[in-house]
Formats: structure tokens, sequence, C-alpha cells
């Protein structure tokens, strides 16, 4: 069972972990820094952090003993554009994507099979891959070269990106994104060749006729269950979906309370049917319904919910959950999640019952468990 996780926050990285007692912070890294995001390589055990220093360009560093101490090494760096190169088409605010690192919003290891290996998602767009542990990386030229690549428009961003990176764990070749907004790429060459896949997602911000286009959904978060890799979850904008078959299909899960929609969500490792939400109203809201903050879990495949919310302010509590602030272990048994207030919670028995580790952190872009490889 996992005894420490990791908090990145939009004023540095916090080490969380736990003694025989309680959980509590036993590492502060990059403070004042905005840490947008961080990994946890499970095969070496080399710990990376993203910083976006705004007017300074983001970063990214690596430490190989749990945080004591860093280096920073290479972040993506996006080709020149070509001098004659216009865009077939531009995202709906009308404007081309630039060709710059915005920010670093997935990082993935690779499988146990390629040491070395790391996959980066970005906005605007662009997946990169290092096959040093982050020392260089390169651009996937087949998806960015892709003319679909060029409809794809930002969500709650100005531009596109990609932020969720599921490898699949019986084959390393084998990588799903999630893309906001561009919906669902599968590769099964390690990124030689791409296709879109998501048939069944529904985007119903899009005109009629235009809601189930592949290339034009915003899937929030995409999640993998490790010991069921064809089984998966989408917190999507506009709700809840799962797939069965590897993202061939997917089917919308509706009439959920208090509501389906939400950033982020979790898999259990070991069962594809259970899986955990953290819902809000969405749009011009984003907050939580009535004031409540609760995880919903199914432990059906999604016919059925519960609401939770032992140890979870039940009162003018307005914490969202930004979609990489949700964690579960490699057990299933416990999970963490942290909000745009500062709030961290954590339990030890499937999401039944929550005990509060701060009311006082930064506002929290990510949480993550350390995982064996």
């Amino acid at each position: 069972m996992s005894s420490r996780f990791h908090v990145a926050t939009r004023k540095g990285l916090f080490t969380v972990a736990r003694d025989s007692a309680a959980w509590s912070i036993e590492r502060a890294s990059f403070l004042g820094d905005n840490c947008t995001l961080s990994l946890h390589d499970p095969r070496d055990g080399a710990l990376y952090a993203a910083l976006n220093h705004g007017h300074f360009g983001v970063k990214l560093h690596r430490s190989r003993d749990a945080g004591a101490t860093w280096e920073e090494i290479a972040a993506p760096v996006y080709p020149e554009k070509p001098a004659d190169y216009t865009p077939t088409h531009t995202p709906a605010e009308g404007k081309p994507v630039d060709w710059a690192l915005k920010l670093i919003w997935s990082l993935a290891a690779g499988g146990p099979d390629e040491p070395g290996v790391l996959w980066c998602g970005t906005l605007p767009g662009g997946l990169f891959r290092s096959d040093n542990h982050g020392d260089s990386w390169q651009l996937n030229r087949p998806l960015w070269d892709d003319p679909l690549r060029e409809q794809w428009f930002g969500g709650g961003a100005d531009q596109p990106g990609i932020h969720s990176i599921c490898v699949d764990p019986r084959d390393s070749r084998r990588v799903l994104l999630g893309v906001s907004c561009g919906g669902v790429w599968i590769t099964e060459d390690a990124g030689a060749s791409w296709r879109l896949s998501g048939h069944g997602l529904r985007a119903e911000y899009m005109p009629p006729g235009q809601e189930f286009e592949p290339n034009f959904q915003d899937p929030h978060l995409v999640v993998q269950c490790r010991s069921r890799p064809d089984a998966l979850w989408i917190q999507h904008h506009n709700g809840i979906f799962r797939s069965t078959d590897g993202s061939a299909s997917w089917s919308e899960i509706t009439g959920v309370a208090p509501s389906t929609f939400g950033f982020a969500v979790a898999v259990h490792p070991h069962d594809p049917e259970t899986a955990w939400f953290v819902p809000a109203i969405k749009d011009e809201k984003r907050i939580p319904a009535a004031g409540r903050v609760v995880v919903n879990r199914t432990r059906d495949g999604g016919r059925s919910f519960e609401t939770l919310s032992a140890g979870l302010p039940q009162e003018h509590a307005y914490d969202l959950v930004y979609r990489h602030a949700l964690d579960v272990d490699s057990t299933g048994e416990r999970l963490v999640f942290g909000s745009t207030t500062g709030s961290l919670w954590v339990s030890e028995d499937g999401g039944d019952h929550w005990t509060t580790v701060s009311n006082h952190l930064p506002p929290i872009h990510a949480v993550q468990f350390e995982k064996p490889a």
C-alpha cells in the first residue's frame, strides 16, 4: 500500500508521507514557484517536476533522491515553424496555434521494457518523447503533422492540449491520448502512426449534427485500468463515459446526482467496474453543488453510484478539483484529492471516509501516489 504521494501546487511541490500515526508533509520543494505537475517514475524512482514561470517559460526538473536535490533538465522545445507554413484550419478562436511550449500538461513513464522512455503532453497540442530520462525530447511528428490536428481547439485553455497519456501495460507500443479539444487518439506502434478513436462520445457544445464528431470532443481526463487495460473511463465536459473495448466505443452514463460534470476521474487498478469522480456544477459556475464537497463512486461499471461525504466539508465549501488532482494507489484502497482552495484529503478505505491532511496549501494542480513498477 502506497505511503507517499506528491502534491503539485501554485506555490511549490509537496511530498506527503504516512507514519504509524498520520499523514504529514515530509518535504517542500520549489517553494513560491508554480509547479503544475509531477511524475514519480516507478521503474527507477526518479521524480520529475514541471514548473511554469510565466514570462520566464516552462522548466522541467529531475530528482534521483526522492526530492532531496534537483537538477534542471531539458524541457520540450517545438521546432521552428517553416517560413512557408500556412495552417489549413484554425481553431474555434480563429487564431493559428503557436509552435511554442505553453504548458506541460501530462507526463507518463514508458513501459518496463523501455527504460528511460518518457512521454510528455503539452499545450498547444504537441506530444513529445524522451529516450534518456528527460535529458532531451523529440516532438512526435506523425501526430503533429496529422491534418486533423489542426482542427483541435481549446477548451478551458486558449489552445488545445494533451492532458492524458495511457501506456498499455501489455504493450508499451500502444499509447492512448486524451486531447482537449481533440478527442481520443491511439498509436499501436510507439507513435509512428496514429488513429482517432472515440465513437460514442458526445459534445453538446457543437452545432447540430456534429455532436458525435470524434475530433471535436473534450475529454477532461482519460484513465485506464491497469489490470484490465481495455477498460477505460472518461470524465468529459459533457459527463461520464466508459469503454470496455479499448476505446473502440464509448457509452455515456447519465442520471448521476448531484452532477456528471467534473474534471477528475480515477479507476481502481484491479477492478475496472470501480471508479471515482468529484462532481461540480458545469460551465460558468464550476463549484460543488449546494456548497458540498463529495466524491461519487461506482462499483458496478456505472449502473449505480454512491455519494461519499464522510469527513468532507458539507457547508459553504467551494473547492474545485482539477483533472490531475485525484489519484488512487496501487491497491485501490487509498485515495487522495486536492482542491483549488488548497485543501487536501486522504481516504484509506476506498472513499468511505476522508481525513483532512491540510486546508492551507496553495491551489492544488495535481496529486500522485508513488506506485510500484
